[in-house]
């Protein structure tokens, strides 16, 4: 269980190379470490993974290629580890947050909203960050079958969102875009927001 009661909750979401690290790095910087953490929960799978695999942890946490050669079992051992126990990640990425803000980074389930929004309902916020299939493409994305079209992408797809947020090129300036959330997260700091 987490030290500290978060204040709110920002549950992200969406494909790869929508920019989620990005957007919520931006959230970060604009609102302070003291008051807002990120959360990610392919942090406890990666570490997990690969302490059981014998892997190196920090190459799995990086952006390349390393992390896509061990991507698809990783997913199927994530997935395991999912149907034991839906929770097992949330609670696992939670565990060190003192924060009033909490920014979860790379959500891709039902089961991960549903695990935020049952332990903290009044707290927890969801918001999708999209980028067209070519923008995607651009930033290095390609298809790959049995990853683009597994639970681990498209799960969420459908789902109902507080926020969505396009980062295109040719979208409103994503400070334009973010202004409602960062007033939200702002205000629920409180006194924590100097």
């Amino acid at each position: 269980m987490a030290s500290a009661e978060p204040k709110i909750i920002l549950v992200f979401s969406g494909k790869r190379k929508s920019g989620k690290d990005y957007v919520t790095d931006f959230i970060l910087k604009r609102l302070g470490s003291e008051i807002c953490c990120i959360l990610r929960l392919s942090g406890p799978l990666k570490k997990q993974y690969a302490q059981d695999h014998g892997l190196d942890y920090s190459e799995l946490l990086a952006a390349g290629g390393y992390k896509e050669t061990h991507r698809a079992d990783m997913i199927a051992w994530g997935e395991q580890q999912r149907r034991q126990d839906p929770g097992f990640f949330c609670r696992l990425a939670t565990e060190a947050a003192q924060q009033p803000v909490w920014i979860v980074s790379d959500a891709r389930r039902r089961s991960d909203l549903r695990w935020f929004q049952t332990e903290y309902p009044r707290q927890t916020r969801c918001v999708r960050v999209q980028a067209s299939e070519e923008t995607r493409a651009e930033r290095g994305w390609r298809f790959t079958a049995g990853i683009d079209d597994a639970e681990s992408e498209c799960g969420l797809d459908g789902e109902k969102f507080d926020w969505i947020i396009t980062n295109e090129a040719d979208a409103p300036a994503l400070e334009e875009q973010l202004e409602n959330i960062l007033q939200l997260a702002s205000h629920a700091a409180g006194p924590h927001n100097s």
